[in-house]
């Protein structure tokens, strides 16, 4: 049986279409997990670091009193990982520092008069506080950590706070790759909590967590509906940062090994991702599928249950009739990440034709 759901576009009515582009935001605005995490969100209001502790306690199953929410000065100094690892983190902070500088000189101050005596323009300047959350549980996310706090730090925002839920292990720990970002980027107030009671209190303030302006960062169903949650009580937050997705257009000409390692890489985060490969190529179909299965018997079984729940369930392969129809339909899906894997003479028509997605590698 093969790895992949296959499907075929032309042959897809618009109910199916739609059922494939709708993946699991559904289960954001689902009424019995809206009325769940309304049910944190005011204890969190009424009762600050006991509800916190309270719901650590019931979804965390980690038992923890309000002092020992906050990431002390020790847990900062001490936490290392491996030396790749390390090197790793501090290149990918160099190029996001570069990038975001480069955002910070486009984005100068700018007015003009467009008529006589009125002028009119923008003020481009720092928000006064923002908290990151950064998600855990189901594996180390540094990367998310860093991909949050550099452009707040690069844009100068006075207060910063991380919340982070403590590793599955049942110890309170904090992920030490996350602590070591931090350290690096020059974060202290760094706090252990379940993730939609965190969400909440960055949004309220609590006795040791503080009230910020703006609540940025990716986390499960419950964490993207908090988010939303927040929004009535004048708390600012991004887009909603769902589960995980990532859609490649493929062409004879990608090695299949690779495109299965790029799809498993965001196959594995959970259950609820969803990855999609687009082709008009079935040779290279199952070939990918082949390769597919070889890496996810390397993988963890809770990682590659995961997988096959992205590939499988949630997303699949979809046949096209040609890259051009490849095109309309991750402009369609308009995929968090999309990645082209097409013979170099077609990448840029490629690019000219996608309009909707987070990023294009």
């Amino acid at each position: 049986m093969p790895v992949m759901r296959r499907m075929t576009w032309a042959a897809m009515d618009e109910a199916a279409r739609r059922a494939l582009c709708a993946r699991g935001l559904e289960a954001i605005f689902d009424a019995d997990l809206k009325a769940s995490i309304g049910r944190i969100i005011d204890d969190v209001r009424e009762h600050g670091d006991e509800a916190v502790c309270r719901a650590l306690r019931e979804w965390d199953h980690v038992s923890l009193e309000p002092h020992q929410l906050r990431a002390t000065a020790d847990e900062l100094a001490a936490a290392h990982v491996a030396p790749e690892v390390d090197a790793a983190i501090d290149d990918a902070i160099a190029h996001l520092r570069a990038f975001n500088e480069q955002v910070m000189e486009r984005a100068a101050d700018w007015s003009f008069e467009s008529e006589q005596g009125l002028t009119v323009g923008e003020k481009i300047t720092p928000i006064t506080s923002a908290g990151l959350f950064v998600p855990s549980g189901k594996a180390s996310y540094p990367s998310v950590a860093y991909q949050l706090a550099v452009p707040a730090t690069v844009a100068g925002v006075p207060q910063v706070a991380l919340v982070v839920p403590p590793m599955p292990d049942g110890s309170g720990r904090i992920d030490p790759a996350v602590l070591v970002v931090c350290r690096k980027l020059g974060i202290t107030d760094v706090f252990r909590v379940n993730g939609p009671a965190g969400v909440a209190a960055l949004g309220f303030g609590t006795e040791t967590i503080p009230q910020v302006r703006k609540i940025v960062g990716p986390g499960s169903p419950p964490v993207a509906c908090a988010q939303v949650e927040m929004q009535r009580y004048g708390v600012a937050t991004m887009m909603i940062l769902g589960p995980t997705e990532s859609l490649v257009i493929a062409d004879d000409s990608a090695d299949p090994r690779l495109t299965a390692a790029d799809l498993l890489n965001e196959a594995e985060h959970g259950t609820d991702s969803a990855v999609l490969l687009v082709t008009p190529s079935a040779d290279l179909a199952d070939a990918v599928d082949r390769e597919l299965e070889a890496q996810l018997a390397a993988l963890p079984a809770a990682r590659a249950e995961a997988a096959r729940a992205a590939l499988g369930t949630n997303g699949g392969c979809v046949f096209t009739a040609d890259l051009a129809e490849a095109a309309e339909v991750a402009n369609r899906w308009a995929p968090e990440h999309l990645q082209l894997a097409v013979a170099p003479g077609h990448e840029a028509a490629m690019l000219d034709m996608l309009v909707n997605a987070g990023e294009v590698l």
